[in-house]
């Protein structure tokens, strides 16, 4: 089933709106702290969003309140990961009685006038002049606003008018740069320099602003000022709003029009579902990055692999990951535009063909000869979430890249995202660039039921990096019984099918040294995606929240 958001009103709701920023915040916000049973839930994820949620939680707000006030504040406090013209994201929620679980898919859409050779190539294979990363092009409706309105709608409890209060006063009086922010604006300054919206608002007199200054942002306040009175998003995409940002477009040579963001529908969709034992995952189906998730724990299903002795269960792993991500990047596109064989890539009959090739690798000691090509990319937000009735929902949001497109709407203070980025340049492929298509993403919020019942929230930050941290994690949750915050704290490995694996420095070094012998080519990264998850306990009503 699809719910879509177009003219909803939202319900009216009676009493005065409340400023956040005043109220108690629950010891659960901090990294690996666990409050005791009676306290109200728990968050994590963005710092400063996350703070903001507990004090929704705090007030008796529900989970999904608590996310969108949270995601709210993240898109204005930390506007080089996520925005309120960001390109989007999804968000999975599960009901306390677990007989609800839904996503809701904010993805952007490519315009009307996206075709699949929009952007040049040159011989190699690379766009010319990153148009489909930098520039009015790179940017696709914004699915944010649409996404956190469609929420609140179905399964919130508090008004936008109320949750959007917090992010506008941060918008108002701004917030102080710290050294990675300092460094991000540093990197995006020739870029800047050249767009006017963007140079006014994060620089001054063509410089980045100093660490500890306050960077407001006065022309996004009056924005969400003006969607708070009218309680709703909808003129941002059918009104007044959407005129100027279509007017933006056209004078920048974007392709964004009044009739793109009159289209744009933030959906409720059905999420993916994948047994392991008594636990159930739920993810949100494509155009988000769980399929891959899935896919990978269906192979190590199918090659029993919680029997495999060290060093080949880790061999083994890595190579479900190698095969899960080739099909990924060849397959996978908008299951609305195009034919992507989801079914047969999470049937068993499959899982126990990819898992008959490890095999055979991990017998001869080889790796999978399979070629797949290097991609890049980083960024988003995460923010996890559940209450004190068991209520849980994890949402991820994003620009892209660093500040996603680097251009900013003049007057309205909207940092664009660079969706665009995200479909494949080659013409033919699946996630090709076309009309109304939404490019596939890394983005993979999801919850865990145990024995039919909501018992984690979790989801990451880091672009390419997520789906492999987020198998990881759930792994250790799942599989080897250990706690969230244990598996949080355990060590991850990334790879996306090439033979080249990042590990971090705290994974066996004997395990190591036998991938390398195999022919693998390992470097230690100081980091994967950071994960953010928070747990619940039926019985107790015990909380914790976990991030790494």
């Amino acid at each position: 089933m699809i719910n879509q958001f177009s003219r909803r009103r939202m319900l009216k709701r009676t009493g005065q709106a409340i400023l956040l920023s005043t109220l108690a915040v629950p010891a659960c916000v901090a990294e690996r702290r666990s409050p005791r049973v009676g306290q109200p839930g728990a968050i994590i994820g963005e710092p400063t969003g996350a703070e903001v949620g507990a004090r929704v939680l705090a007030e008796g707000g529900n989970a999904v309140d608590a996310a969108v006030a949270a995601a709210l504040m993240s898109c204005v406090a930390t506007p080089a990961r996520c925005g309120v013209g960001g390109y989007g994201g999804h968000m999975t929620i599960a009901l306390a009685s677990g007989k609800k679980i839904a996503s809701i898919d904010f993805n952007t859409t490519a315009p009307a006038a996206a075709r699949e050779d929009m952007f040049p190539l040159h011989d190699n294979g690379e766009v010319k002049g990153s148009v489909n990363v930098f520039g009015w092009l790179a940017a696709g409706v914004p699915g944010t606003l649409a996404g956190l309105q469609l929420a609140l709608d179905l399964y919130g409890t508090r008004p936008f008018r109320e949750l959007v209060q917090p992010a506008i006063e941060i918008a108002k009086n701004g917030f102080v740069v710290n050294g990675p922010f300092a460094a991000a604006v540093h990197g995006a300054r020739p870029r800047f320099r050249n767009d006017p919206g963007s140079a006014r608002l994060y620089l001054h007199n063509g410089e980045p602003r100093k660490v500890g200054e306050q960077l407001p942002n006065p022309e996004l306040a009056e924005l969400l000022s003006t969607l708070a009175r009218r309680n709703s998003v909808e003129s941002f995409y059918r009104g007044d709003i959407a005129l100027r940002i279509a007017e933006a477009f056209e004078k920048n040579g974007g392709l964004v029009t009044t009739r793109d963001l009159e289209a744009y529908e933030a959906m409720e969709v059905e999420p993916l579902q994948f047994k392991w034992e008594k636990f159930d995952i739920f993810t949100g189906p494509l155009t988000a990055g769980g399929i891959t998730v899935l896919q990978a724990f269906s192979i190590l299903k199918a090659l029993s692999w919680a029997s495999l002795p060290v060093p080949a269960a880790t061999h083994a792993q890595l190579e479900a990951l190698r095969l899960a991500w080739k099909d990924r990047l060849e397959l996978l596109g908008d299951p609305r535009k195009v034919k992507v064989p989801v079914e047969r890539l999470l049937s068993s009959n499959y899982a126990r063909k990819l898992a008959s090739e490890i095999e055979r690798a991990v017998k001869e000691k080889r790796p999978v000869p399979i070629e797949v090509p290097k991609h890049h990319d980083e960024g988003t937000n995460n923010i996890s979430c559940v209450d004190q009735h068991g209520n849980m929902a994890a949402i991820t949001l994003t620009q892209g890249g660093s500040f996603g497109a680097q251009v900013t709407i003049d007057g309205l203070g909207l940092t664009l995202g660079h969706g665009m980025s995200r479909f494949d340049p080659h013409p033919g492929h699946p996630n090709a660039p076309g009309p109304g298509k939404r490019p596939l993403h890394n983005m993979c919020p999801s919850v865990v039921l145990r024995s039919g019942k909501p018992v984690l929230a979790i989801g990451g930050a880091g672009g390419m990096k997520i789906p492999n941290a987020l198998f990881d994690t759930l792994r250790e949750y799942l599989i080897r019984n250990k706690s969230i915050e244990q598996a949080v704290r355990s060590a991850r490995l990334h790879s996306t099918g090439t033979l080249e694996v990042s590990i971090e420095a705290a994974w066996p070094q004997m395990e190591a040294d036998y991938l390398k012998e195999l022919g693998f080519k390992l470097k230690t990264a100081e980091s994967t995606a950071r994960i953010s998850a928070v747990s619940f306990n039926p019985r107790s009503g015990e909380c914790q929240a976990s991030m790494r």
